[in-house]
């Protein structure tokens, strides 16, 4: 059931960013030929006034099928047809929802078990923070010139520094400080670590929650963008990705630990899935929007035969990441 659970999730996810679109387009005036969830072969549908609604074999995605989104059509209400603002609009409304749905998420979660803030709770005696003078009731604003808005923000800056020197900046009497310190390797949890706990904040305001939510997305972000960065230096590693399996198998021990935890993966999902769909590439939303952003800039529309044929390839080549990651999922799975 906790599996059951976790494609649901995942499932509602998809939902929302496929939503997003069909939204667009309907508000748009452009004909939806199909709203599907999932990808393959055909479970069952229904068929509306003008849109089919499907659900598909495999739990891996979806799609909205607009008339002439893959080629030219002479109909007015074809996607081909519109305005680049209109397209884009469309194509952009995906990933503001899962944006949308992650702030959401967050933000309830944070206000019904509170959340972890940047303020020093405690300061382990002996350790690197309490050496250089760091006191309980400091805030961390920043690491390594980093701004740090959540206690996730000070946990990636510790994390990626792999032991080096830290420049953390705290506040403490409305007066800024700066201090060097050193992590140490914790044998324990095989983490480096400076030994402060953050403060928890146990009933914050419903304002307090909504800020909470765009922090944490903003964190996210941050953090996403950092790893594209070392994938890109050459520096990751094969444990640091996973596919569809790795996010069932996770949100499946997520969904075990509670509905809460499981609302927590999904929103870090939705964000994930946020910003993969506007990487620019073809056959993802970023690529449309890079083009329909050519379009609006130069007032040149770039033929849409040439367009789909692009698309097609770069699906194909997806599909084809997507297979080895789901192999790589099987051969090395992750331990939980």
């Amino acid at each position: 059931m906790y599996i059951v659970w976790a494609i649901i999730a995942f499932g509602v996810l998809v939902i929302i960013h496929e939503l997003g679109h069909f939204t667009l387009a309907k508000l748009n005036g452009i004909k939806v030929e199909e709203f599907a969830i999932g990808m393959g072969p055909k479970l069952f549908g229904i068929k509306g006034k003008e849109t089919t609604y499907s659900i598909k074999l495999l739990p891996i995605g979806g799609y909205v099928k607009m008339l002439g989104d893959e080629g030219e059509s002479s109909d007015p209400r074809a996607f081909n047809n519109k305005k680049p603002l209109q397209k884009l609009s469309v194509v952009i409304a995906g990933p503001i929802m899962n944006f949308i749905l992650g702030i959401v998420l967050f933000a309830v979660i944070a206000g019904l078990r509170g959340y972890l803030s940047p303020v020093v709770d405690k300061v382990v005696p002996n350790q690197p923070a309490a050496v250089m003078g760091i006191q309980a009731g400091d805030k961390i604003t920043k690491v390594n010139n980093s701004k740090v808005s959540t206690w996730e923000d000070f946990v990636t800056g510790v994390y990626v520094s792999s032991g080096s020197p830290l420049d953390i900046t705290y506040v403490r009497d409305n007066k800024v400080n700066n201090v060097r310190v050193v992590p140490v390797k914790d044998p324990k949890e095989n983490r480096y670590i400076v030994g402060i706990y953050p403060t928890m904040v146990e009933k914050p305001t419903v304002s307090q929650s909504i800020a909470y939510g765009f922090k944490e997305t903003n964190s996210l972000v941050k953090q996403t963008l950092g790893f594209f960065k070392t994938l890109f230096k050459g520096k990751a590693s094969a444990s640091d990705v996973g596919g569809p399996l790795t996010i069932i198998k996770v949100s499946g021990a997520a969904a075990k630990a509670g509905i809460l935890s499981l609302a927590a993966f999904a929103a870090y999902i939705s964000i994930q899935l946020a910003i993969f769909n506007i990487i620019p590439f073809p056959a993802l939303d970023g690529g449309y929007i890079l083009l329909f952003l050519f379009e609006i800039i130069t007032g040149k529309k770039v033929d849409d035969n040439k367009v789909g044929v692009i698309n097609y390839i770069g699906f194909a080549i997806l599909m084809t990441l997507m297979v080895l990651v789901t192999i790589k999922d099987i051969l090395y799975p992750i331990k939980i």
